[in-house]
């Protein structure tokens, strides 16, 4: 919901998954992203950049895990 969220406001989105902390350099991680159906990617944290109100609307109801 979030990521459909940051598109349609045109803010900018990154997801970090498990398997991007399985690699050392980018080129792998993003090989290994793309090996995995996006429905099976075990999502480790999101980020979203924009004007902070923005965002706040975008993040509304999404539970925290410290």
């Amino acid at each position: 919901m979030a990521h459909s969220r940051a598109l349609s406001r045109g803010l900018r989105f990154s997801i970090f998954t498990d398997e991007l902390f399985q690699t050392g350099n980018d080129v792998d991680n993003r090989a290994a992203v793309r090996a995995v159906p996006t429905e099976k990617l075990a999502l480790a944290g999101m980020a979203v950049h924009g004007p902070k109100n923005a965002v706040d609307k975008i993040l509304k109801g999404a539970q925290l895990h410290g």
